[in-house]
């Protein structure tokens, strides 16, 4: 009762704080020395450690590529992590992406629910414990993660120097709380091509999506052809079979064809709408028949194209801890001679990576098309009467009066990247999804509500 009155005093702050870290625009961007990640992720942890600094704890830079906030003594910690790195913002928005501007109750930004705002949460929940004296018989970490959407590396460098947490959590993900997340498999699908042109015709490029775990919301193909008309017509009969967003704009000697869809996060595509996919069933109906690109559209159409689960390359995997495998097609590029699509998977917690990797290699065998450049992390899950699961269950119960058993995901959280931790909200059951969307938006009153179940659950696990 003490720290959710006290952090009630605190809302003016914590509104205040969130939005002057979600105004730093904090995409991965070119390294530079002390700065591994580039400049707005650099500029968001030293916000977030000077903002540490001011409410007296002590912090801890780590060569910028990672920070923590510490409170209390003794050699074991709980640990809090959250990141303060964002997706690229992407097209749609109704107001500004780093405006950080609050209409009818909602404040708007890339990152206010994942993660810049919940972190902050977690740091107030902090503060508040500390401003009331609460005694602690651990001490307490909020750490300040850099790279969480485009690799965790910074969790590699935090742990070749500090030692894990005994427990905690990450604000990273849905209540009450994921016991269980999907493996996760990214790569590229490659082909070697020709760029064929004859004289009426021939495709320049190819370019689309930004991160492979985001639905692509934007794809462009340029094609040079002598008769510009006849791919406008083309594209006119297309779109009265199809229901997609494609257009064609005509630039100098060039005819651009844009395909717009919308942006989700990798995990969940039903959300969103492919750009690529409807590009490339577009794509097949020109005339490139004699063309590198054309085997390519057309393998790509046939074995993945709109599908969600993989079920054409034999991966439609499922169990009942974790429900279905998840695919996405997140990237395309064609350029020097290649044209490369990448991919994010999600798997089932019971499966192991051979499980995807397997059926995938044996479909692609002898169509010229390769596997490259595969990243990987397997699944994470915790039994549902472990300590940790059973305790953050309780707090959340407490202060919401919700019973919800625990659930799994396929999105990939900091759990799999440090022991001893599980994901834990900050989005409530019947909110809508918005990580990596436009129009990202956290309740300012979702914001005071995650603040004080983050106080209790830091108290809970360190009293």
């Amino acid at each position: 009762m003490k720290l959710s009155i006290k952090i009630n005093d605190m809302r003016d702050e914590i509104i205040k704080s969130t939005q002057e870290i979600l105004k730093i625009k904090s995409i991965e961007d070119t390294s530079k020395e002390g700065m591994p990640f580039g400049e707005g992720v650099s500029k968001a942890l030293e916000y977030a450690l000077k903002l540490s600094e001011g409410m007296g704890f002590k912090t801890r830079n780590l060569d910028g590529f990672i920070g923590y906030a510490e409170y209390g003594e003794g050699e074991e910690y709980v640990g809090v992590l959250g990141h303060l790195d964002v997706v690229p913002e992407g097209d749609g928005w109704k107001y500004p992406p780093y405006g950080a501007e609050i209409h009818s109750g909602k404040l708007y930004a890339r990152g206010a629910l994942d993660d810049k705002g919940p972190i902050i949460a977690a740091l107030y929940g902090l503060k508040a414990i500390k401003e009331l004296n609460i005694p602690l018989s651990k001490k307490v970490r909020i750490i300040f993660g850099t790279n969480e959407e485009t690799g965790c590396g910074e969790m590699e460098y935090y742990l070749k120097h500090e030692k894990p947490p005994v427990s905690g959590f990450t604000p990273d993900a849905m209540y009450p709380l994921i016991f269980a997340e999907k493996g996760i498999l990214s790569f590229d699908l490659v082909k070697e091509i020709k760029i064929l042109e004859t004289e009426d015709f021939g495709i320049k490029y190819i370019k689309g999506g930004q991160r492979v775990n985001m639905v692509p919301d934007y794809c462009e193909v340029g094609i040079w052809a002598r008769e510009k008309e006849f791919i406008i017509k083309a594209l006119d009969k297309f779109k009265e079979i199809y229901d997609y967003n494609l257009t064609a704009h005509i630039k100098s000697d060039m005819l651009v064809i844009k395909s717009v869809g919308v942006s989700a996060h990798g995990s969940t595509p039903e959300l969103g709408v492919n750009a690529i996919a409807q590009m490339f069933k577009f794509l097949e109906t020109l005339p490139i028949e004699e063309t590198h690109i054309y085997e390519f559209v057309k393998f790509i159409n046939k074995n993945i194209g709109f599908e969600l689960n993989g079920e054409s390359l034999g991966i439609n995997l499922k169990d009942e801890d974790s429900g279905e495998l998840s695919f996405n097609v997140g990237t395309v590029e064609m350029k020097d001679n290649k044209i490369v699509l990448g991919i994010n998977i999600r798997y089932p917690v019971t499966f192991k990576m051979e499980d995807v990797t397997e059926p995938i290699e044996k479909s692609i065998k002898d169509s010229g098309v390769e596997m490259c450049n595969v990243r990987h992390q397997g699944p994470l899950y915790f039994p549902k009467d472990h300590p940790l699961v059973e305790t953050l269950l309780r707090v959340y119960k407490e202060q919401t009066g919700d019973n919800r058993e625990p659930i799994a995901i396929g999105g990939g959280t900091y759990a799999k990247e440090m022991p001893n931790i599980v994901a834990f909200g900050p989005a409530f059951p019947g909110k809508p999804d918005l990580c990596h969307q436009a129009n990202e938006y956290i309740e300012i009153e979702d914001l005071i509500i995650n603040t004080k179940i983050y106080a209790e659950a830091i108290y809970e696990l360190a009293k």
